[in-house]
């Protein structure tokens, strides 16, 4: 058996006026969904506990973009167009057991990819929403496997063994800069275009998600969350605090916004920490995390890489 608890929270900081995050907990086979994007500054946190069964759970993070509430529309309706799809019936049953193994990731790549339509078409036929996108950062996770995807720059990060790990890469200009060593990593945290992403649900006709895959392990703490905490809390704190509260996670969530906004809380703050248990799944050895990366417009093209530990 293999159990995960999850905690999942959104607040809407100190200096913004509404909350244009959202989350997403979705239990595909009881066909429950959680969403979040709280106004007010009360810490409500949605705790649940699953065992897996071979259709698994989704989890998400979106952080909206636009003006008024632009930003609060698009990201609603990608974690609510999103649940929809993976929840529409199927042909599932008829699947050969390579298909069925990536049946979810390549379900939530499809259903990311309609949100993305979805959103752009909302935005085209509707001036008060021209421009609006939302960023999507999501895991689907069944007993074999826990598969990322991501379109923008909410993050997703991995805590195993006492280490911290960010598992995915920020599709944003700075990032690029980094990659193409025009700028350090330290430059970029002060960088004047920090907050521009190359990708976005709605801002484009066409997106190309990035996913990959990660064989989960006994204790392992999975963190996604939105740049109001991950500009805010360096990676040595959110190991600290999710270490220090190990067994109670829901504590973590309160002292991760928290931290946030004493530390200006100039944005939105959106965090899912989930952690996994159980006698079926295998003990990690200590070697840096590996990531199969996905290529789901051909069907799975892979390369391993590893995933450094993070100072």
């Amino acid at each position: 058996m293999v159990t995960v608890e999850i905690h999942a929270t959104s607040h809407i900081g100190r200096v913004r006026k509404g909350n244009e995050d959202n989350y997403l907990v979705l239990d595909i086979v009881g066909s429950r969904r959680w969403t979040g994007s709280q106004d007010d500054g009360e810490f409500v946190i949605e705790s649940q506990k699953f065992d897996l069964d071979g259709s698994g759970l989704v989890l998400a993070v979106s952080d909206g973009m636009g003006g008024a509430l632009a930003g609060e529309v698009a990201s609603t309706m990608a974690v609510e167009t999103v649940s929809e799809m993976v929840l529409a019936p199927d042909a599932e049953s008829t699947l050969t057991p390579e298909e069925s193994d990536n049946y979810l990731i390549s379900r939530l790549y499809e259903a990311t990819v309609f949100a993305n339509q979805r959103i752009h078409e909302q935005g085209r036929s509707d001036a008060q929403f021209q421009g609006m996108g939302a960023t999507f950062t999501g895991l689907g996770i069944t007993p074999r496997a826990a598969d990322l995807i991501q379109v923008g720059d909410s993050r997703a990060y991995l805590i195993r063994n006492g280490h911290i790990y960010q598992v995915t890469k920020d599709q944003s200009l700075v990032q690029q800069l980094i990659d193409t060593q025009q700028i350090s990593a330290e430059e970029a945290e002060s960088h004047t275009l920090k907050n521009v992403i190359l990708q976005a649900l709605g801002a484009q006709n066409e997106i190309y998600p990035v996913s990959a895959r990660i064989e989960p392990h006994r204790g392992d703490v999975f963190l996604l969350c939105s740049d109001g905490l991950s500009n805010k809390v360096p990676a040595a704190e959110l190991q600290r605090i999710i270490l220090d509260n190990y067994e109670d996670l829901a504590a973590a969530c309160v002292e991760l916004i928290t931290l946030a906004n004493e530390n200006g809380g100039e944005d939105n703050i959106t965090v899912i920490v989930a952690k996994f248990s159980g006698e079926d799944l295998p003990v990690a050895d200590g070697e840096d995390v590996r990531l199969e990366m996905l290529d789901l417009g051909g069907i799975h093209d892979t390369a391993e890489q590893d995933t450094a530990e993070l100072p």
